[in-house]
């Protein structure tokens, strides 16, 4: 007896077997809860890397198999995850520091640094300092330093966290492995997918996202991380304190247009306090040729002709995206706006797309 199609089905049997669909996606997606923010990496290095890729491919087809992906997932581990588990390896001394620090003012409060004397208003300013912050255990009603536990807690938690992380990196780059190597394959299968749900504009609109993710992570991500590690090696030199922090700092405030400049300002400021004026002048001079060349050149080469987000919609998009998805929403932050304004400029006839298609040709007779 042949096999039922789905267009041969009843009404209740479709609706049943659409109902057992969700119902097995979701107990898929509950399954892979765990490992989601891995899953989500991969996806953003394979769609960032995958126009390099294919071209290596294309000249070297008989290495796609295996040589090809794994060298992709070294240069990943190499240029990505090295330099961030060296910032993160750079936090936890930090953070050792800062903990050892919060129990130092919590017995003997925190000593009014001199350089107050030669302030404006130095008296009132001393007096607030003295009767806030000079007391021992004057910052225990600030809700930082409630219920932080002992530094051992403090410790095991952190343990567990970069053990997380680690695990996390290493799916990250099982997972894009099988991604570079498979990618024509997943890649045609997505494309069957989005046209039988969505009909020709699906895939016009899912083409539109994936260059919106590669020019996200192209412009922002690897020229902030860039910029990152270039100021996070001048703080060092110079002399800034906690050069990892100030270097993270800057590698995430890049991303917005101008962000880096109140990184190194930061900087050159603690320079400038701690009486280093030369090197607050230097650094303030690095970091505005860093910027001034990240900006104007190479930035807009890797973005080409993706969706430039205006100001706002970056900054929406990078805070709403870390406080919605974690730290990548650094990427699906910004990818999501620029996604959302293609559409809308097609939807108002700014440019043409799946929400403005051209007008069909008419036929006039002779």
């Amino acid at each position: 007896m042949p096999r039922k199609t789905l267009q041969q089905l009843s009404p209740e049997q479709r609706r049943a077997a659409l109902a057992a669909v969700i119902l097995l996606a979701c107990a898929g997606l509950w399954t892979l809860l765990p490992f989601l923010p891995a899953l989500g990496w991969a996806v953003v290095f394979a769609v960032a890397l995958w126009p390099w890729y294919a071209r290596l491919g294309a000249r070297w087809p008989q290495h796609r198999g295996a040589l090809l992906p794994g060298l992709a997932v070294f240069l990943t581990l190499l240029l990505f995850v090295a330099p961030l588990t060296m910032v993160a390896t750079a936090l936890a001394q930090d953070s050792a520091a800062l903990i050892a620090w919060q129990h130092q003012a919590a017995l003997q409060g925190i000593p009014e640094p001199p350089m107050l004397q030669n302030l404006p208003f130095a008296d009132q300013i001393g007096g607030w300092w003295q009767a806030n912050l000079a007391r021992p255990g004057a910052l225990s009603h600030l809700p930082i330093f409630h219920g932080g536990g002992s530094p051992l807690d403090l410790g095991g938690r952190f343990l567990g966290a970069v053990l997380h992380r680690l695990l996390i990196a290493v799916f990250m780059l099982l997972t894009l492995f099988f991604l570079l190597r498979s990618g024509d394959s997943i890649a045609r299968g997505l494309r069957v997918g989005s046209v039988r749900a969505f009909g020709p504009s699906g895939e016009k609109v899912g083409e539109q996202i994936v260059m919106a993710i590669r020019g996200t992570v192209n412009g922002l991500v690897v020229v902030g991380l860039g910029e990152g590690v270039l100021m996070g090696v001048a703080y060092y030199i110079a002399g800034v304190p906690h050069p990892a922090v100030l270097g993270l700092l800057t590698g995430l405030l890049s991303a917005i247009p101008l962000g880096a400049v109140i990184a190194y300002a930061i900087a050159a400021g603690l320079l400038a306090l701690d009486g280093a004026i030369g090197a607050a002048v230097a650094i303030a001079v690095f970091g505005s040729v860093v910027v001034f060349v990240a900006d104007h050149f190479i930035r807009p080469v890797l973005i080409g002709g993706t969706t430039r987000l205006p100001f706002l919609l970056v900054l929406l998009g990078i805070v709403g995206g870390i406080e919605a998805w974690g730290l990548i929403g650094i990427v699906l932050g910004p990818a999501l706006m620029a996604a959302l304004l293609l559409l809308w400029r097609e939807w108002i006839g700014a440019q043409p797309g799946p929400l403005n298609p051209p007008p069909a040709e008419t036929k006039t007779g002779d």
